[in-house]
């Protein structure tokens, strides 16, 4: 890898800022007017108290890391925490908050942060389903609503959105983000933000936004978590960065720092990354806290000899609270002291994590997000469990159908089998917050009883364990598929197997769920399969042998209610993949917006890129997704053949519902730059329409394109377009070739 040149990121990310992003911080969620009381406040504090504004303590309510043992309430009596995490309910905030305000010599209060990932009580689909929307009002809506719940529980603040790239589905957390495209990852990031701060942070039902992990966290060699990351410039700037921009655009009030390294530096202790990028050019006002330990680690990265010497590095990187380390609290006076870091610098840190909590309106009433009887109100409604079923239905993806869907309801026998039919903790999935994993999520079968009632006789068979390889339900199982009219076989993973720290290098079925499909399937071909995973899977042999394959992810509290709006045509699915399915793992990394080789795959040439035993194409690409109907692309056109960087370029396309079912088609937009002064995606996503239509129904769709869209990192990392040839394609998903084409002079 060329090593980065940072003269030359910084002149191109000016120019990024100047020719992409003017109005990069028109839109602020949050007041700045409180200058002159925390310049007050700061005036009057001691050395120490400074210090413990900066420090973050666990809570005992979840373990979300390496346990760090601390008498925490003791610490915040002491006045040596300013913000907490892992500590939620209006009751118990209330008790932290009284100690923080009442045994305190200034009494400034306690900053409450939480992982507020998919919702709160009333659990949506995981991110990476969310996003398969292609919703961002729903997406938005989402987030509002996991923060009006936990603004009710005492929580100011959530550790998301998680915005990471990811094109490696090893990964464990490839479930918290919005998959493999920097575009369209930018667009939910902003929509997220927007739903947790709302318009104003002072409000009550807003909670503070944290985008995480800065940056390009989701790019470890190896899919391992936690691994390095090693990404040339053009990567890192067109790939990883775009979401997180996005966020600061958006009004983010904090950032999270990544666990690994950029061009041999980790995160936690990059200057550049927060000083000169963050803040200088990209002008981000927030605080930065590091992830769970990350400062202890930098000892472990080999950048620092102890405690002492990560704390000096990570402060004076830019850092502004330490998550747990209790590198802060015990060795910043020191390093003052010995004149390794400055008191102003300091003073800067207190300043952007005293703001927040102005903004947030705890100076003007600390005990605003405490309330018990807004708690019961707003937690967990009939509207907002309605919500999340909705939420579950647009996030199904229909892989594959071969005339099996939807079930009619006027069967007489159903089988539902498989180790995820009836288990309510693996339907919600990871990152849960405060979830009821174990009595309130409703499970499939308990979905699909609700849905036909005692008209249809309904068996259940197990069949097998999530990761078992005995074979000793397999024959119930069987012989309840033979006597059903239809079968439901629910398949995946456990929900602890997509998480944190929950990497896998081989990405199939997990135990015998194949040799499972395969006896049901011979048993009775009227069998659809229901998957429920945090990740793509390599499910070759799935797709082969299956007539009907329905992804569902971890779908959330209301879960087998909303699959079974889809399995019974209550809903006709329209979501769309945001990441690739590889046909197995010897093709990973893979992703749509891949670039050409001097050697692109030829069949008639042998000396072509590609491989021996499997093509080169994913089994399931970017954007796809089948419905219970049919859609028709037609008359593709611009209204320019050739256009200037001042001209808006309108693609029209007229799209048709050919099908027998109403339904929902999420039209997408790919541009392709032919000729670069450096080599360009094969094609980029720029826009995307989700249009309902009733069967038969005919809708004329406009896209429009400015030089924005066109524009990237040249040969000399200076950012925009360069005249030349363009494509164009329009379809229903990355691998369509409907296309047109025109010229930007």
């Amino acid at each position: 890898m060329k090593r980065i040149d940072f003269a030359i990121i910084f002149m191109a990310t000016i120019m990024y800022f100047f020719t992409g992003c003017q109005d990069a911080n028109k839109k602020k969620t949050v007041k700045s007017g409180y200058d002159k009381e925390i310049r007050e406040l700061i005036s009057k504090m001691t050395l120490d108290e400074k210090i413990g504004q900066l420090n973050m303590l666990s809570g005992d309510w979840s373990v979300t890391g390496p346990v760090v043992r601390t008498d925490f309430k003791e610490d915040i009596k002491a006045g040596k925490v300013g913000t907490m995490l892992n500590a939620y309910t209006a009751k118990h905030a209330r008790k932290l908050m009284q100690l923080s305000v009442d045994s305190t010599r200034l009494g400034i209060p306690l900053l409450l942060g939480y992982d507020v990932i998919h919702g709160h009580r009333t659990i949506f689909p995981i991110p990476l389903g969310e996003s398969c929307t292609w919703d961002l009002d729903l997406i938005e809506k989402a987030a509002q609503i996991a923060a009006e719940e936990a603004s009710a529980e005492g929580i100011h603040w959530t550790f998301a959105p998680m915005v990471d790239i990811a094109r490696d589905p090893r990964w464990g957390r490839v479930m918290e983000g919005a998959g493999e495209d920097p575009w369209l990852g930018s667009q939910i990031a902003k929509a997220r933000v927007n739903g947790f701060q709302g318009e104003d942070l002072s409000l009550n039902n807003t909670i503070l936004a944290c985008v995480k992990h800065v940056a390009a966290y989701g790019a470890p060699i190896a899919g391992r978590d936690y691994n390095t990351v090693d990404l040339s410039e053009r990567t890192l700037f067109e790939t990883y960065l775009p979401p997180y921009r996005a966020a600061v655009e958006a009004g983010v009030g904090t950032a999270m720092t990544a666990f690994n390294e950029i061009n041999g530096i980790p995160c936690t202790s990059n200057h550049w990354l927060w000083e000169d990028l963050l803040r200088g050019q990209w002008g981000f006002d927030g605080f930065v806290l590091t992830d769970y330990t990350a400062i202890l680690e930098l000892i472990k990265h080999g950048v620092a000899n102890d405690l002492y010497d990560a704390s000096v590095l990570a402060i004076n990187a830019g850092v502004d609270v330490d998550m747990v380390s209790q590198g802060f609290i015990n060795h910043l006076k020191k390093a003052i002291e010995n004149g390794e870091v400055s008191e102003e610098r300091i003073n800067q840190s207190v300043y952007r994590i005293l703001k927040a909590k102005f903004e947030l309106g705890l100076f003007d009433d600390p005990y605003r997000y405490c309330d018990t009887v807004r708690e019961k109100d707003v937690v967990m409604t009939k509207e907002k469990v309605e919500f999340a079923r909705k939420a579950g239905r647009d996030a199904c993806v229909l892989l594959k159908n071969n005339n099996v869907l939807p079930f009619s309801k006027n069967i007489k026998s159903i089988a539902v089998i498989g180790p995820l039919a009836d288990t309510k903790e693996d339907m919600i999935g990871a990152w849960t917050a405060a979830g009821d994993r174990y009595t309130r999520p409703v499970t499939l079968l308990e979905g699909i009883k609700n849905k036909l009632g005692t008209s249809v006789k309904i068996r259940y068979a197990k069949g097998t364990d999530y990761n078992s390889w005995s074979k000793d339900g397999f024959r119930e199982a069987v012989k309840a598929a033979k006597k059903a009219d239809v079968v439901i076989l629910a398949l995946g993973e456990n929900w602890q197997m997509s998480s944190e720290a929950q990497s896998r290098s081989m990405i199939d079925l997990p135990g015998n769920q194949n040799e499972l499909a395969d006896a049901i399937i011979k048993a009775n071909m009227n069998t659809a399969i229901i998957l429920m995973n945090g990740r793509p899977l390599t499910i070759q042999h799935l797709d082969d042998i299956a007539p009907a394959i329905l992804e569902t992810w971890y779908a959330g509290t209301e879960g087998g209610n909303a699959i079974a709006d889809v399995i019974f045509g209550d809903y006709n699915p329209s979501g769309k993949l945001t990441i690739t399915f590889p046909r197995n793992v010897g093709q990973i990394p893979i992703f749509y917006s891949h670039k050409n080789t001097g050697r692109p795959f030829n069949p008639s040439d042998h000396y072509t890129s590609k491989y021996i035993d499997v093509p080169n194409s994913p089994l399931y690409p970017f954007g796809y997704g089948l419905s219970y109907t049919t859609f028709q692309y037609e008359q593709l056109s611009v209204d320019k053949t050739e256009i200037s960087k001042q001209d808006t370029l309108r693609v029209n396309v007229v799209l048709t519902n050919t099908g027998n079912y109403d339904g929902a088609e999420v039209a997408q937009l790919y541009i392709r730059d032919l000729v670069g002064s450096v080599t360009r995606p094969v094609k980029e996503l720029r826009g995307f329409q989700k249009i309902f239509l009733k069967k038969g129904a005919t809708k004329k769709l406009t896209f429009l394109l400015t030089d924005k869209d066109f524009s990237f990192y040249r040969k000399n990392m200076t950012y925009g377009s360069e005249p030349g040839h363009f494509e164009i394609f329009v379809g229903g998903s990355s691998a369509t070739m409907y296309k047109s084409s025109f010229i930007l002079k």
